[in-house]
């Protein structure tokens, strides 16, 4: 089987391009390398700088392949309430265009990495069933995204799965992105010997997710034969934590000994998110 991931030089992209070469798979993909890192491609990957937004590039690379994992975004939730623009071009336009791509060369699968910011403030835990109100527009552009995946997979006979990750932590994580991923900004700022930032009353709370389990679970909506049309929650329903407590874990574990800085919230944050 022959997978094209896109985002492959990123944090999850790269742990699903090395699953896969593990497997015995032929692996391409893209990276437009703001935020991924080429370190981390294996050099068995046939490996291509692009950006998805280009779709007449797409249509290029997305050549001779069973199945598109689109892996690739800006996954900077918080920043997209201050350059929403940036965001939901990228997300929109980035996915339709891949999408579109994956179509035309006719591929036999598209499995869309979407975002647990798409139910926003909802009854916690999240169901795939149940309400989406995403409070930001990264929210909102992941779920205009899947309606969009929906809409082009239905029409064109493609088969297409979304799969919902939330709060993923692990190797090839990135440490110096100061807008997504809680626990590796405090890490890389704790180990810096600089206070991290807690935004609000730190009694927010979050489920992290290991990659190694994300990866299996988007493997299996890429490949099961069985399992089609469908949206799946990736995420634990236990290890639900506080960003206060999150704080002492890493602190403890670093051995970090100064207290963090509390500002006020950051607009239209959910205060509770598990699935």
């Amino acid at each position: 089987m022959q997978i094209f991931i896109t985002g492959i030089a990123g944090f999850l992209g790269s742990n699903l391009a090395d699953y896969y070469i593990k497997k015995g798979f032929k692996v391409s993909g893209c990276d437009n390398l703001i935020g991924g890192d080429l370190y981390n491609v294996d050099p068995k990957v046939k490996f291509y700088n692009a950006d998805c937004e280009d779709l007449v590039k797409m249509k290029k690379i997305i050549k001779d392949v069973d199945v598109v994992i689109h892996a690739a975004a800006y996954a900077h939730e918080n920043l997209s309430i201050f350059s929403p623009n940036l965001i939901s071009k990228n997300i929109i336009n980035g996915s339709t265009s891949v999408f579109s791509a994956a179509i035309s060369n006719k591929v036999k699968r598209i499995v869309f990495c979407s975002s647990i910011a798409r139910y926003g403030e909802v009854k916690i835990p999240y169901l795939e069933s149940g309400p989406t109100m995403p409070s930001d527009p990264y929210g909102i552009s992941k779920l205009a995204a899947e309606k969009i995946l929906i809409n082009l997979c239905n029409t064109y006979g493609v088969e297409y799965n979304i799969a919902v990750p939330h709060n993923i932590i692990g190797i090839k994580q990135k440490y110096d992105d100061p807008f997504r991923n809680v626990a590796s900004i405090m890490i890389n700022l704790m180990l810096q010997n600089r206070q991290p930032i807690i935004y609000g009353d730190g009694e927010q709370k979050r489920s992290f997710s290991d990659v190694d389990d994300c990866v299996y679970c988007i493997d299996k909506l890429a490949t099961d034969p069985d399992i089609t049309s469908q949206l799946v929650n990736i995420g634990p329903e236990d290890n639900f934590i506080s960003v206060n407590d999150l704080f002492k874990k890493l602190s403890n574990k670093l051995k970090f000994n100064q207290e963090p800085i509390f500002f006020k919230d950051r607009p239209n944050e959910v205060k509770f998110a598990n699935c």
